[in-house]
């Protein structure tokens, strides 16, 4: 009706246009009788003749006219309204609050015929809240959902309409209830996009993926083996990792006698993660008489779009994977990262000439600079600063400038650092933070130790200005790494830092000579994080410290720095009263860090003596400081402990390591500890 109360008007208007230049017309009339007589008389008669014919146009023909256009109209409406209804894409119309107004057959047919009036539109799609509404007028916005095996787009768009009266155009419908509506529609379309998915899916499942498959201690293993059965062994690997990809059509050729290049499929890709890999477990399950088994590493790269690409990330993933220890899968896609298996511990080589090749190159990179400026991570422990010492030491005996980067010291190292601050026979040796940056130029190489995380580090903005970097570590990998390391050794099997850095003296070259404080800072970096030499010893560690006792290392002396005093005596004591058992094997137990200087020291010290409890497969002690919750974990050989930390943002060793919150209290982050181990004992991971 208002759409014919306002084209009525109009209508009349144009139909009085006649009549309006009927009154020109007689002037120019008049003008002619002034002229002729009878050129007016005849103007005259036309002249009558046209409002004549005006008049008849207007009274009879203007209601005929109207009614035409009316019906035009109306009939427009009514075609528009049909094809509304007929579209093939399913499409409806709400108010703000989710009420539906309107809906298509499509509609109605895909939620199955049970639209009742101003029925929500989340009882049928419960993503479809009033709150992911655009929030714009005219806006528009997508979401995705599934319906009935079907997955769909669904297109939001904003309809801005006022005084939307109970019985307009839109309420002529069956579906659509009696009243007004708030003034605002959303307009539904539901784009079926179920076989485009299945294709995309179909696409990515015949994706070639790239691997790279290495035995990590084949030399090893195989030298354990009596001699006649060397050969038996090595064809017994070779045939259980042929035979186990092969299930998957996989493409796999050996490139060495203890490495592999893998093509496959995509899908088969989703199906050995559904597995986790259980061809680790199998190759270490060979034995003919080996005393050490074999372990396996696996770098994948995922959703590459070309083959080069996909080498280029399984060369990523392997290097990663053998970083963190080996005996484990990871599958690099883009910025993605996941990791399989790495239950066993690090296999500790022998042989020196890895250590022997990064002193040497370690050298070369040192004479080059003028500056060197060494760091470990930030809240520095004895292994940290005993490394740094004995890197101090190499770059000193090279002529070189050489400064350690320190912020605040701990309790856990300040009789350490002592000795060394205002010692004359270590002028300058520790910097701040601040003084670092400043010095920092073209010519200056940072050397990181004892962590492979930029954002652990003493000073994070170093690594960024420095244009040469070495990192030295014992820590496993993790994802995030210092990408611009000129020199990376990261030697998982190692207990300490400073056990790397002790044997990396031994092999730089002659000139290098510790004096008795290097010795001894460099000692207790092993003692401390070997907690004695309790924890990820070998043959190699002893050797270091042979060495370092050799050099001037005094243990009376180092053990009377470490002592601890009565209120952290007494601390510990509390944590390890309030230990409580989780799952049967697991001990959990509270740090109280009130009037302590290192509390988080006193925090992996409770850990370390909650793991002589028997039964006690891992232990993870709780330290609240400086609104930061410090979590200590510890384990002997039954679970990794880094893989647990790993999945709440830590890292570490698969005995020692840790992470932290800064979101919650105590308690909260006990239950999410207690949350990941839930899931991997429910997933087999534990």
């Amino acid at each position: 009706m208002d759409r014919k109360k306002k084209l009525v008007p109009i209508l009349k208007n144009i139909l009085k246009t006649p009549i309006y230049l009927f009154a020109l017309l007689v002037f120019m009339n008049i003008y002619m009788y002034v002229f002729d007589i009878k050129a007016g008389i005849v103007t005259s008669i036309f002249l009558l003749i046209y409002a004549a014919a005006s008049v008849i146009i207007y009274l009879i023909r203007r209601k005929r006219l109207v009614g035409e256009l009316v019906s035009f109209a109306v009939g427009y409406g009514t075609i528009q309204r049909r094809l509304s209804s007929e579209l093939e894409l399913p499409y409806a119309l709400v108010d703000a609050e989710g009420s539906i107004l309107w809906a298509d057959s499509n509609f109605v047919k895909m939620v199955g015929n049970k639209v009742k009036t101003r029925q929500s539109v989340t009882d049928f799609f419960p993503q479809l809240d009033p709150e992911v509404f655009p929030e714009k007028d005219g806006a528009d916005k997508e979401i995705l959902l599934d319906h009935n095996d079907s997955n769909y787009r669904v297109l939001l768009k904003d309809v801005a309409v006022d005084g939307l009266e109970g019985d307009s155009f839109w309420s002529s419908e069956k579906h659509v209830p009696a009243g007004k509506s708030s003034g605002r529609l959303i307009a539904l379309y539901f784009y079926d996009e179920t076989q485009i998915n299945s294709l995309k899916r179909e696409l990515s499942d015949r994706e070639t993926v790239v691997g790279l498959v290495y035995i990590d201690n084949y030399d090893e293993a195989l030298e354990s083996v009596q001699e006649e059965r060397k050969s038996f062994f090595a064809a017994m690997l070779d045939r259980r990792i042929n035979k186990y990809f092969l299930n998957y059509e996989a493409l796999i050729r050996q490139l060495e006698k203890d490495k592999y290049i893998l093509v496959l499929q995509n899908r088969y890709l989703e199906e050995l993660k559904s597995a986790k890999f259980p061809i680790l477990d199998e190759l270490r399950s060979v034995n003919i008489g080996n005393e050490i088994s074999a372990t396996l590493s696996i770098g994948i790269g995922a959703h590459a779009n070309d083959l080069n690409r996909g080498y280029e990330e399984a060369r990523a993933a392997i290097d990663l994977a053998l970083g963190r220890g080996g005996d484990q899968v990871v599958i690099r896609g883009g910025d993605a990262i996941e990791y399989y298996g790495g239950k066993s511990s690090s296999v500790e080589k022998n042989t020196r000439v890895k250590s022997r090749v990064k002193a040497q190159a370690l050298r070369e990179i040192i004479e080059t600079k003028d500056r060197i400026l060494i760091m470990g991570h930030s809240n520095g422990d004895a292994d940290s600063f005993g490394a740094a010492v004995g890197v101090y030491r190499i770059a000193a005996s090279l002529n070189k400038e050489a400064h350690i980067v320190l912020g605040e010291s701990t309790s856990a190292i300040d009789v350490m650092v002592d000795r060394f601050r205002g010692n004359p026979e270590y002028p300058g040796m520790i910097v701040t933070p601040a003084e670092a940056l400043e010095m920092c130029d073209n010519m200056t190489l940072v050397v990181v130790v004892d962590v492979n995380r930029p954002s652990h580090t003493e000073c994070p903005d170093l690594i960024g200005k420095a244009r040469a970097v070495v990192v030295l570590d014992h820590h496993r990998q993790s994802s995030e790494a210092i990408d611009n390391a000129a020199l990376s050794y990261i030697e998982p099997s190692a207990s300490s830092a400073s056990e790397i850095i002790s044997e990396i003296i031994q092999y730089i070259g002659t000139g290098v000579k510790l004096k008795q404080l290097d010795s001894d800072a460099m000692f207790a970096g092993i003692m401390i994080d070997s907690n004695n030499f309790q924890a990820k010893t070998g043959i190699r560690t002893f050797e270091a410290a042979a060495f370092l006792r050799r050099n001037g290392a005094d243990i009376i002396r180092i053990r009377k720095a470490f002592r601890a005093d009565m209120n952290e005596y007494m601390a510990k004591a509390r944590g390890i009263a309030s230990a409580e058992v989780f799952m049967d094997c697991y001990a959990f137990a509270e740090c109280d860090a009130k009037g302590l200087e290192s509390p988080t020291v006193i925090g992996a010290q409770i850990a370390n003596e909650l793991m002589d409890v028997s039964n006690i497969k891992a232990s993870f002690v709780f330290t609240e400081y400086n609104d930061i919750i410090y979590v200590s974990a510890r384990s002997i050989d039954e679970l990794n402990v880094q893989v647990v930390m790993e999945k709440l943002g830590g890292g570490g060793h698969m005995s020692v390591a840790g992470t932290q919150f800064n979101d919650c209290d105590v308690n909260e982050a006990m239950e999410r500890v207690k949350e990941v181990l839930r899931r991997m004992k429910e997933g087999g991971e534990i």
